[in-house]
């Protein structure tokens, strides 16, 4: 079970412009004192939820046709993008090489029907979309983190770092976070002997006592996306419907938020998101096999 940190509040410089156009400009951000999960959700306690209410998550429910109106409706059956490894090299530009879209994934069968947890109950759990772990949240009597405050609490109380732990990725040689290691997205030779999710609290906390802040899954925040910060005092911009639309990809209207974080499928050469700053955007409704998230209060 989870044990909640308290974060103390502060000034976060928030982003970097470093590396990715998403994660500037960098600006200062004030955040207010809250608590955050020391680790993210995990398959024995969404299970304890699912138990509890009979919650059945968006992967397991029909799809709506009208959302999705280029699909064809027979096509339109439960199920999540699962990662699968390429047999070799490929271009790394065309993401659809090494994601499928699996009938029958979800969080209890993460690979596809006959997959299971029941040996993953301490993993993160996954395939979780933005309104399951909304409703974990409501029901555990806490809520998710913003943007902000995910960053902030990844950061530590240190200011100006590229990783959650320091500037170099593995200081000394020592893995600190568990993602992708050997090419990807075709070898794997496994973070400490993990090919894939790793169990919580398998590599080092950062300075606020926090588990898998990067790397392991990607994690919701509550904000809507954007290709750019919008600085705070940004008049309407962020506002309601328009930010929702704003938010969706060309032709949707699904709305995208936040993850932070980054996950085991990270590696350097594709994807160097397993930093503080670091951003991505996820539809609303879209579950994967690296994407979890974890609770605030």
């Amino acid at each position: 079970m989870a044990v909640m940190i308290q974060i103390p509040g502060g000034t976060l410089l928030m982003g970097s412009d470093e590396f990715y156009p998403e994660e500037g400009p960098v600006h200062e951000r004030e955040v207010a004192a809250f608590e955050l999960d020391d680790h993210p959700v995990t398959n024995e306690a969404f299970a304890e939820f699912v138990d509890a209410t009979g919650y059945v998550t968006i992967a397991e429910r029909p799809m709506d046709p009208a959302d999705y109106p280029s699909v064809d409706p027979e096509d339109l059956v439960p199920g999540a993008m699962v990662f699968t490894p390429t047999a070799g090299p490929v271009d790394l530009r065309d993401w659809r090489q090494w994601w499928r879209w699996e009938p029958g994934a979800h969080w209890r069968h993460p690979f596809g029907p006959g997959s299971s947890v029941d040996d993953r109950l301490q993993h993160p759990v996954v395939h979780i979309a933005f309104h399951d772990a909304s409703a974990f949240a409501d029901w555990a009597g806490k809520r998710l983190p913003t943007e902000t405050e995910w960053e902030w609490a990844a950061r530590g109380g240190h200011v100006g770092r590229r990783f959650a732990w320091g500037n170099e990725p593995q200081p000394g040689g020592r893995l600190m976070a568990d993602t992708w290691q050997g090419s990807f997205p075709y070898r794997n030779t496994g973070a400490d002997s993990w090919v894939g999710t790793a169990p919580v609290r398998t590599f080092p906390a950062n300075d606020y006592g926090l588990f898998d802040m990067i790397g392991n899954v990607w994690e919701w925040t509550t904000d809507l996306w954007s290709h750019r910060h919008i600085l705070p005092g940004t008049v309407g911009v962020d506002a309601g419907e328009r930010a929702s639309l704003l938010s969706a990809e060309p032709g949707s209207r699904i709305p995208r938020r936040v993850l932070k974080g980054g996950s085991h499928l990270c590696a350097p050469e594709y994807c160097l998101r397993y930093r503080p700053a670091a951003r991505s955007a996820q539809a609303e409704d879209t579950a994967m096999t690296h994407v979890g998230f974890r609770c605030a209060r």
